[in-house]
């Protein structure tokens, strides 16, 4: 019988991208996805709350009481309340950047961290900075946001989100060894994005599902 585990989403749209995903790293689970939205819109507007952070360790202890054998956190803006959960649960609390972070640090020294919103920098870079201790690596990091991205995504003009992440990622990859994009929503650029900047373009989900992989 194969592992249940918890898929959680603050995007809407990503059910959808992790689903293949999902099958090709991880065959050996069952998962289900829970979405909501109003993690990532409560971050946004005022920032870290207690109250986001109890209602993400919510979700995790009623996964668990669901059986679930591990929950995967595919929003990096609340990767910290991820984090933070760990320790109400016995079962793996997943930042789907943890293994795009280490890989980041691998691949550095100089890592530019892009995102389309401001409340995913700081997480992200922190995650990067500590694999980077962790590794006995010393690196320099550049966070960034692509100003209107967001906004075209939630417009709905998925082709102008690319653009503009395509756009922010030339002007920083001169001066970088390795580009990060920071949020899962973000992985649909990456074909064009690495084409154009001619050195290594990270995403999360295909690296962040895989971690699946090892829950039995």
């Amino acid at each position: 019988m194969s592992a249940r585990v918890c898929v959680l989403h603050t995007v809407a749209s990503l059910p959808a991208v992790f689903d293949p995903l999902l099958r090709e790293e991880a065959p050996g689970v069952s998962p289900y996805h829970v979405v909501d939205e109003s993690l990532l819109a409560d971050t946004v507007a005022h920032g870290r709350l207690p109250r986001t952070a109890a209602r993400l360790a919510a979700y995790v202890t009623h996964a668990e009481a669901a059986g679930a054998r591990a929950v995967l956190v595919t929003c990096s803006s609340v990767g910290p309340a991820a984090e933070a959960a760990r320790a109400l649960t016995g079962i793996p609390v997943l930042r789907v950047d943890d293994p795009m972070a280490a890989e980041a640090v691998r691949k550095g020294p100089r890592i530019g961290v892009l995102a389309t919103l401001d409340s995913t920098l700081t997480p992200t870079a922190d995650l990067v900075r500590r694999h980077a201790d962790a590794q006995g690596a010393q690196v320099a990091v550049t966070t960034t946001t692509c100003p209107g991205a967001y906004e075209a995504r939630l417009a709905g003009r998925g082709e102008e989100h690319d653009r503009l992440i395509a756009q922010e990622a030339r002007r920083l990859a001169e001066d970088h060894d390795v580009l990060v994009l920071a949020q899962a929503s973000m992985a649909a650029a990456v074909g064009t994005v690495a084409e154009e900047c001619g050195i290594p373009v990270l995403t999360s989900p295909r690296s962040g599902t895989a971690q699946l992989a090892a829950i039995d």
